[in-house]
C-alpha cells in the first residue's frame, strides 16, 4: 500500500471504487440492509412522538449566547464561532426550531450509522454484540435529548463521530481522498467546540502508524493546518478590535482563572509577584472571598460541577466583570466577558505555573472524580425548570409565545439516569482490559491492523482524559462522543476474535485480542 500520490482520475476511481464497494456491502447483504432500513425507519418514528412529548427546544444559558452571536452575525463570541455561523445558515433556509432540532438529529444519528456500518465493514463483530451497539445509538434517549438542545453539543457530536469514523477508514483502507475529507472535519470541528484541541494530535497518530508512505502521512497531518491557522489569526484579529487583546477564545481566560481559584485556600500569594495591577485587584477579591465563606464552603466546592467561580456570581471573576464593565445588553456582554478573560488568562496562568502540585491536588483530582461519574448536569431537567424562553430565542425563531412545554420537565432525569454509571462501568472496563493487554503482551500475538486500531482509540481515550481533567469542567454533554467510542471499543473487545479486516484475503486472518 506504500504508494506515492496518485493522478486526479486516479482518484476519482479509487473514491468510487471504495464507495461503491462499501454501499454494496450495505444494500447487497441482507442483515446490514435490514440495520440500514430499522435506523431510519426507527428514528423518524422516535423523533414524531419526541417532538410530540417535547414541542420546543431545549435552552440554557450558552443557548442565548450562540443565538445572539448568530444573530449579530459576529465572528467571535464567548464560545467557539462554528455552532452559530451553522444557526446563521439554517436560519437562511428556515427559521423553524421543529427542523432545526430534527436536522440536528438526523445529523446525529447519520453519523452514528456511519460508524455502525463501518465497524461491521471493517471488523465483522458477532451478531450479539452488532445488535447491542444497534440499539444503544438508535433507540437511545439520550440522542433526542441532545438533539433537542440549541446549543453546539449535537453538531460537535456528529462532526466528532464522522472525524473519528475517517480516521478508522485511513487505518484500514487508507486512500487519498480521506486526507480532504479529514481534514474539513477536523476543521469544522475545531472551530465549533473547544474540547477539538486536542483532535489534531490523535490525528498525526492516525496517519503516523497508517500504511501509506510518507507523502502521504505529511499531507494528511498539515492540510488541516492549512485551514486552521487562517481561521485562529482571524479570530484573534477580531478579538483585538473587539476586546483591545488579541485572544483566541474569549472563554479561556475564564477557565484558566476558576480552575485556579480552586485551590487558592491552599496557596499564599504575594500580591506583589503579579504580573499586572488588574490581576493584583483580581487577587484581593479572591483572598475576601475565601476570607468569607464558611468551612463547610469546601465540602460544597468539592460537590460542585466543576465551574463554581464561572457561574456563581458572588464568587470574585463575577464580582470583577460587574465591577469595571456594563452589562446592559448582549453586545456588552461578549466585550465584557472578552475583556475581562484577557485578565482572568494572566492570573490564572501565573497560580498555576507557580503551584503545579496544589493545582494537581485540589483541581484536577477532583475532575479526575468527576470523569468517572460523570453530572448530567443540564440534561438532567427540562429548559432548566423554566417554561418560557428569552426574547432573542422568540425572535430567532418567529415563536408566536415565549412559553414553552413539554410532558415533563424532570423525565429526561430519570431515564438518562442509568447513563454516567454505564459510562464509569466502560471506562473501568477498558483499564483493566488494557492493562491486562499490555501485561500480558498480547500485542506482540495480535496483527498489525488490530494493534493499529486499539492504538488509536487508546490515544483518543487518552487524550480526552487527559485534556478533560486538566483543562476543563466535566460533564456528560461533553463525554457524549466519547461514551460511543467506549461502547464501540468495549464491545468489540468482549467478542474477542470475531473482527476480519476488509483486505482479509491479502493477509492471515485476525488473531483474538483476547
Amino acid at each position: 500500500m506504500n504508494q506515492a500520490f496518485v493522478l486526479p482520475q486516479s482518484v476519482a476511481q479509487e473514491s468510487r471504487g471504495s464507495a461503491e464497494s462499501f454501499l454494496n456491502f450495505i444494500w447487497k447483504n441482507k442483515v446490514n440492509r435490514r440495520y440500514l432500513l430499522i435506523a431510519l425507519g426507527g428514528t423518524i418514528v422516535q423523533f414524531v412522538i419526541f417532538k410530540i412529548l417535547y414541542p420546543f427546544p431545549d435552552f440554557f444559558s450558552d443557548s442565548y449566547s450562540y443565538l445572539y452571536a448568530a444573530y449579530a452575525n459576529l465572528d467571535v463570541s464567548i464560545w467557539p464561532i462554528g455552532y452559530s455561523k451553522f444557526l446563521s445558515l439554517f436560519h437562511s433556509i428556515t427559521q423553524s426550531h421543529t427542523l432545526l432540532v430534527a436536522f440536528q438529529y438526523f445529523i446525529l444519528e447519520g453519523a452514528s450509522l456511519y460508524l455502525f456500518l463501518s465497524i461491521l465493514y471493517f471488523y465483522k463483530p458477532g451478531k450479539t454484540y452488532q445488535l447491542i451497539l444497534f440499539i444503544f445509538l438508535f433507540a437511545n434517549p439520550l440522542f433526542l435529548y441532545l438533539g433537542n438542545y440549541v446549543n453546539s453539543d449535537p453538531l460537535f457530536a456528529a462532526l466528532s463521530l464522522g472525524w473519528f469514523t475517517q480516521l478508522i477508514w485511513l487505518m484500514q483502507k487508507p486512500m487519498v481522498y480521506n486526507i480532504f475529507v479529514h481534514a474539513l472535519l477536523l476543521f469544522l470541528c475545531f472551530t465549533t467546540r473547544n474540547n477539538a484541541y486536542y483532535y489534531p494530535l490523535l490525528a498525526i497518530v492516525a496517519f503516523l502508524i497508517c500504511a501509506r508512505n510518507w507523502k502521504y502521512r505529511a499531507a494528511g497531518i498539515l492540510l488541516p493546518f492549512l485551514l486552521i491557522i487562517p481561521f485562529v489569526l482571524h479570530t484573534r484579529s477580531v478579538a483585538r478590535q473587539m476586546t483591545g487583546t488579541s485572544q483566541f477564545s474569549l472563554f479561556t481566560g475564564w477557565q484558566l482563572a476558576n480552575n485556579a481559584l480552586y485551590m487558592y485556600r491552599n496557596l499564599n500569594v504575594d500580591p506583589s509577584d503579579l504580573p499586572s495591577n488588574e490581576t493584583r485587584e483580581l487577587d484581593s477579591l479572591s483572598k475576601n472571598f475565601y476570607n468569607g465563606v464558611v468551612p463547610e464552603f469546601h465540602d460544597y466546592l468539592g460537590e460542585y460541577t466543576g465551574n463554581y467561580f464561572i457561574r456563581q456570581s458572588e464568587a470574585p471573576l463575577k464580582q470583577y466583570l460587574f465591577k469595571h464593565y456594563s452589562l446592559t445588553n448582549q453586545q456588552d456582554i461578549v466585550i465584557g466577558w472578552g475583556k475581562a478573560s484577557a485578565v482572568f488568562s494572566q492570573y490564572g496562568s501565573y497560580l498555576i505555573k507557580h503551584n503545579p502540585s496544589a493545582y494537581i491536588r485540589d483541581y484536577m483530582w477532583l475532575n479526575a472524580k468527576n470523569y468517572f461519574i460523570t453530572p448530567l448536569e443540564k440534561l438532567e431537567v427540562y429548559n432548566l425548570g423554566q417554561d418560557s424562553v428569552e426574547e432573542i430565542a422568540g425572535l430567532w425563531f418567529n415563536l408566536k409565545g415565549l412559553k414553552t412545554k413539554s410532558i415533563s420537565k424532570r423525565l429526561q432525569g430519570v431515564l438518562l439516569f442509568p447513563i454516567p454509571p454505564l459510562f464509569f462501568l466502560l471506562n473501568l472496563y477498558l483499564v483493566i482490559r488494557g492493562l491486562h493487554f499490555l501485561a500480558t503482551r498480547k500485542y506482540k500475538t495480535t496483527d498489525r491492523p488490530t494493534n493499529r486500531f486499539l492504538l488509536l482509540c487508546g490515544s483518543f481515550l487518552t487524550l480526552n482524559f487527559c485534556f478533560c481533567v486538566t483543562a476543563t469542567i466535566i460533564v456528560f454533554r461533553y463525554q457524549f462522543f466519547p461514551m460511543i467510542i467506549l461502547m464501540a471499543v468495549s464491545l468489540m473487545l468482549l467478542q474477542g476474535s470475531e473482527r476480519v479486516a476488509l483486505n482479509s484475503s491479502l493477509q492471515p486472518p485476525l488473531k483474538p485480542v483476547l
